[in-house]
């Protein structure tokens, strides 16, 4: 049986297959990101290679790649050097960073956990948090992406804690998590995968290296967090345990000032006033009744100000 002929295509057929538009097609071909097509009179002819190319553009920029670096990737390929490597680390990187797996919850049992209620726009809201997912075409069912997260919520309104208040205090806690998420994430790049994110694409030795780091180092941002979390917790929990009980607190012990040293001469002319046994008594009068009269002027000051006599 001899084999079958090589697939060609006009460009509204390649578009049909690939799923681009025909303006789409041309704009990468205009850009470098496709090969041109091969010209048969006065019509351009497309083969599979084109097809495989829309499908590795369209993978590509769904996992996040921007235009210039698919072209940059693609010249990689192009030029005898794998997308394997790359993609490994795409997927380690996209890959889930917890243990926890998603769950199914039906509208009645979620009424019930939440005291028996329904709440529609409690619903609305977890759905809007990401908390709850809607299940197509099944109304009465929702994904649960983090039942850790849910049982917390029921936790917390078992206790009393209103539901807004659960949404606005998870709001919160999001924001904070992810400047952490972020920093941390600027921290390891910074000091870690600065090397493998040059100009350039890496290659497959340089990815799986990169690869490797990222699941060795995705458990060191939880841990780290749980530890400062636990050690924040017990601290500001203890004062605010002693805040509202009244418990006290020992007083900080004043500093020693420790000596003061005066001038020779100074020392001099007491001894001779006093005598050398009653310098130290000496200095500590005139230096109470130095302050004592400081103290008399200061309190006397807003009244000679205001112009007003002194009262006797």
């Amino acid at each position: 049986m001899p084999p079958a002929a090589p697939a060609e295509y006009r460009i509204e057929d390649l578009a049909h297959a690939s799923g681009a538009t025909v303006r789409t097609i041309r704009a990468y071909q205009d850009r470098g990101l496709l090969p041109r097509p091969e010209r048969r009179g006065r019509s351009n002819v497309y083969g599979d290679t084109h097809l495989a190319r829309l499908h590795q553009i369209a993978d590509l920029l769904d996992r996040g790649y921007t235009l210039a670096s698919i072209k940059e990737l693609l010249e990689a390929w192009d030029a005898g050097r794998g997308l394997g490597g790359v993609l490994g680390l795409v997927a380690e990187v996209n890959g889930p960073w917890t243990d926890e797996e998603a769950a199914r919850i039906s509208r009645a049992d979620l009424d019930e956990t939440f005291g028996g209620e329904p709440d529609d726009e409690a619903v609305a809201e977890a759905v809007e948090l990401g908390i709850l997912e809607r299940v197509p075409d099944n109304d009465s069912e929702f994904l649960v992406p983090s039942p850790q997260e849910l049982a917390v919520a029921a936790e917390l309104h078992a206790a009393g804690v209103p539901l807004d208040a659960i949404a606005g205090h998870l709001r919160e806690l999001r924001g904070q998590v992810e400047h952490i998420a972020a920093r941390f994430l600027d921290f390891t790049t910074e000091h870690v995968f600065a090397r493998y994110l040059g100009h350039r694409p890496p290659t497959d030795t340089e990815a799986a290296e990169a690869a490797d780091l990222v699941r060795r180092l995705r458990p060191l941002a939880q841990q780290t967090v749980d530890a400062e979390l636990a050690r924040a917790m017990r601290l500001f929990a203890t004062r605010h345990l002693q805040r509202h009980l009244g418990t006290p607190t020992a007083a900080p012990a004043a500093p020693d000032p420790g000596p003061v040293t005066l001038p020779s001469d100074t020392v001099r002319a007491v001894q001779a006033l006093v005598g050398p046994e009653n310098v130290a008594a000496f200095i500590a009068a005139a230096t109470e009744r130095e302050v004592g009269a400081r103290t008399l002027d200061a309190l006397s000051r807003p009244t000679r100000d205001s112009g007003e006599p002194l009262k006797p």
